[in-house]
């Protein structure tokens, strides 16, 4: 198992320290994650394994500032989100963090190019973002959709506009809660395709939850949960031809 501490230079995008997560479930008190600490270089396609119930999505959502941890501490970027308030940590999601989720979680009033530009207008994201928005809907393979609504495309076309909608306001870190879920063999291949070809061209981190090991193997590196401790942290060693 190799061995991450936290550093404290900005070659680390992602640091976690000590992070724990604790709920009161009745009379008892469960613990999801249990001091957790490692740092994740810029650039770097990092998956997050385990099984159901091992703390992995938790983790996930902590360090997108979706929700807050009992103790430890997670920077982002340079910044501690640790303890910040809920609308600096919007702020925060909005220009550092693209997510992709399982259930691809779009707005049905509005059109595919609408949701994909909907993270900029939140964040009043600079330059023109309805070419980008159409440049990413092309990019994939949706250029001549983007006036359709969520009802009107399959999964696979959805989780695709999904993808385009996390990369719209060019955030330095990119996470994805199992994105391929939902979706049947051909498809899932065809969106972990897409998220590493963007993820290169726009040399993003990526952050990526899976309980798939032959996605998880086309990572630079696998941190494997049990019972919401690290049980492995390995980087994948590769042998070009």
């Amino acid at each position: 198992m190799d061995s991450h501490s936290v550093s404290p230079l900005l070659k680390d995008i992602i640091q976690v320290e000590n992070l724990t997560k604790t709920i009161d479930n009745g009379s008892n008190r469960v613990e999801i994650l249990r001091g957790l600490t490692f740092a994740i270089p810029r650039g770097e396609f990092v998956a997050i394994m385990g099984a159901s119930g091992s703390g992995k999505s938790t983790l996930l959502g902590l360090m997108a500032g979706l929700d807050t941890a009992t103790s430890g501490r997670i920077v982002l970027d340079g910044l501690d989100i640790t303890n910040l308030a809920e609308d600096k940590l919007a702020r925060i999601r909005g220009t550092k963090i693209g997510f992709v989720f399982q259930a691809y979680q779009l707005v049905p009033t509005l059109t595919a190019q609408e949701n994909v530009l909907l993270p900029a207008e939140l964040t009043g994201a600079a330059g023109d973002i309805e070419k980008r928005a159409r440049e990413l809907l092309g990019r994939v393979g949706l250029g001549n959709r983007g006036h359709h609504y969520p009802v009107q495309l399959s999964g696979g076309e959805q989780q695709r506009v999904a993808v385009a909608r996390a990369f719209i306001t060019q955030p330095p870190i990119l996470m994805a809660d199992e994105p391929t879920g939902n979706l049947d063999s051909i498809n899932g291949s065809h969106i972990l395709e897409l998220l590493l070809e963007l993820n290169r061209e726009e040399k993003t981190t990526l952050v990526l939850v899976t309980h798939d090991q032959q996605i998880a193997g086309q990572a630079d590196r696998i941190i494997a949960l049990r019972d919401g401790a690290i049980v492995s942290d390995q980087h994948i060693v590769r042998i070009e031809a």
